[in-house]
C-alpha cells in the first residue's frame, strides 16, 4: 500500500512546475468551495425559507459569471493573469461577507451579493479553465481532473460536516455570527491560495481577437453540450441544501449528508482519472449522467428525509464523474476548434460559457415556474427529475462530439502523412536531377 501511494506521489512530482502549481492552488481554494456553493444556499434557506430565494441568488451568481469572462479577455491585455486569478478567489470571500452582513434578506441584497459572487466565478474559473487547458495535454487531462476530483471530494468530507455541526452547536441567537465568522476564514483561506498561485509561472493568452459570431460546426456542437450541462448546475450546487433544510431543517444534517460516502467517492474518481483514456471518457459521462437521473427519480418518487439521502449519496458520485470526462471533452475540442480556425483558444471558453449561461438560464426558470406557479415542493420534487431525464440526451451529443474529433484528427494524420510522403518524393526527384 504504502509503495502504491509512493509511485503516486512520484507520478505527481514527474508532472511540470506550472501543473503542480496549479493544483496546490486549486486545491487550497477547494476549502472555501463546499462553503460558498452550500452554505450560502443553507443561510438564505435558515433566514427566508423560500427555496425561490435561493434560486435568484444562484440565478444572479450565474449571470455575473459570463459578464466577469467577457471583461477578463479585455484585462488580460494589461494584467497578469495570475493577478486576475488571484482577485477572484478573493472576491468570492468579499462575497460572503457582504451577504452575511444582510439583516434582511431583500431580493436587491440576495441579487447584489449573488452578482459580485458571479464576477468572482468568473475571473476565477475563465483564468482556471485558460490555464488548465495551456498546462495540460489530451493524454493527461483525465488524471488532471481525476487529481483536482480526488481532493474536492475529500474536502467535501472534512469541510460540511466541521462547519455544519459548528453551525448547530450554536445557540440560535449565534447562529447568524457564525455565519459571519466563517466568512471571515473564507477570505483568509484565498488569501493562503492567492499567494501560492504567485509561485506559478503562469502566461497570458496572446493579445488575439476574442469575440466572434460565428464558428467551426463541431464548436456548435459542444454549445448544445454545455447548454445541456448548464441545466443542472444550479440544481446541482443548491438542491442538496434546499433539500435538506426543507425536509431535515439542520446544517448539521446537511453537513453529514454531504460528507457520507464521499470517501469512497474520492477515491474512485481519482482511480477513474488516473487509470482511464480519452476513449473511456463518453462511458464516464454515461455513467454521471445515469447515476444523477437516479438520484433525482428516487427524490421524487419519495420525497422524505430517505429519498434526500440516497439524492446526495448518488450526487457525490455522479457530479465528479461527469466533470471528468466533461472538462477533457471540451478541451479537446478547443484543440481541435482552434487550430482549425487558427484562433485564441480564450476565444472558446468565453464563447462555451455563454452556453453554459443559457442552460443555467432554462434550468432556473423550470424551477422558478414551478415554484411561482404551483409550489416550492413541486419544484424541488419535479424540476431536478425533468432537468435530468433531458440531460440524458448528453450522452447522444456527446458521443457525437468524440465521434467527430476523432475523424478531423485522423484526417489530420493522414494529411500530413500523404504532405511527409510528397516531401520525401520531390526529395527524391531533385537529387536525381
Amino acid at each position: 500500500m504504502l509503495t502504491k501511494l509512493m509511485n503516486e506521489i512520484n507520478h505527481f512530482k514527474k508532472q511540470t512546475h506550472d501543473f503542480k502549481t496549479l493544483v496546490i492552488t486549486n486545491l487550497v481554494f477547494a476549502f472555501t468551495l463546499p462553503v460558498i456553493e452550500i452554505f450560502i444556499a443553507a443561510f438564505v434557506m435558515r433566514q427566508s425559507n423560500d427555496p425561490a430565494k435561493v434560486i435568484l441568488y444562484q440565478f444572479t451568481v450565474y449571470t455575473g459569471i459570463p459578464i466577469a469572462f467577457f471583461f477578463n479577455g479585455f484585462l488580460l491585455r494589461v494584467f497578469n493573469i495570475r493577478g486576475l486569478f488571484s482577485a477572484g478567489m478573493l472576491l468570492s470571500g468579499v462575497s460572503m461577507v457582504i451577504m452575511m452582513s444582510l439583516h434582511e434578506l431583500t431580493n436587491t441584497g440576495i441579487g447584489t451579493a449573488g452578482i459580485i459572487m458571479g464576477f468572482a466565478f468568473g475571473f476565477y474559473w475563465a483564468n482556471r479553465d485558460y490555464l488548465a487547458l495551456a498546462i495540460t495535454n489530451d493524454d493527461n487531462r483525465n488524471y488532471y481532473y481525476g487529481l483536482e476530483t480526488f481532493f474536492y471530494t475529500i474536502i467535501a468530507v472534512i469541510v460540511p460536516i466541521s462547519i455544519g455541526w459548528i453551525i448547530e452547536s450554536n445557540a440560535e441567537i449565534d447562529k447568524h455570527g457564525a455565519y459571519r465568522t466563517i466568512s471571515f476564514a473564507v477570505i483568509a483561506v484565498t488569501i493562503i491560495a492567492s499567494i501560492i498561485c504567485f509561485t506559478g509561472r503562469f502566461a497570458n493568452p496572446p493579445k488575439e481577437k476574442f469575440i466572434y459570431r460565428k464558428f467551426n460546426p463541431l464548436w456548435y456542437k459542444l454549445l448544445i453540450l454545455a447548454l445541456l450541462k448548464g441545466l443542472s448546475q444550479g440544481f446541482i450546487v443548491t438542491a442538496p441544501a434546499m433539500l435538506i433544510m426543507k425536509l431535515l431543517g439542520k446544517e448539521g444534517a446537511l453537513g453529514t449528508a454531504q460528507s457520507v460516502g464521499a470517501i469512497i467517492a474520492a477515491f474512485m474518481i481519482y482511480l477513474v482519472g488516473r487509470l482511464s483514456a480519452p476513449k473511456h471518457r463518453i462511458k464516464i459521462f454515461t455513467l454521471g449522467l445515469v447515476l444523477f437521473a437516479a438520484g433525482a427519480f428516487f427524490n421524487c418518487i419519495m420525497f422524505d428525509k430517505t429519498g434526500v439521502v440516497i439524492f446526495v449519496l448518488l450526487l457525490l458520485v455522479a457530479r465528479p464523474l461527469m466533470d471528468v470526462a466533461y472538462f477533457p471533452i471540451q478541451f479537446r475540442v478547443i484543440d481541435v476548434v482552434s487550430k482549425i480556425e487558427n484562433r485564441t483558444e480564450f476565444a472558446y471558453i468565453l464563447n462555451h460559457e455563454f452556453g453554459l449561461y443559457a442552460g443555467r438560464f432554462l434550468g432556473a426558470t423550470t424551477f422558478l415556474l414551478l415554484a411561482y406557479n404551483i409550489s416550492d415542493n413541486i419544484a424541488l420534487r419535479y424540476a431536478i427529475l425533468i432537468i435530468a431525464v433531458i440531460q440524458l440526451l448528453s450522452i447522444v451529443v456527446g458521443k457525437n462530439i468524440i465521434a467527430a474529433c476523432n475523424k478531423i484528427s485522423s484526417t489530420s494524420e493522414i494529411t500530413k502523412e500523404e504532405n511527409k510522403e510528397a516531401e520525401v518524393a520531390l526529395t527524391v526527384v531533385e537529387e536525381k536531377q
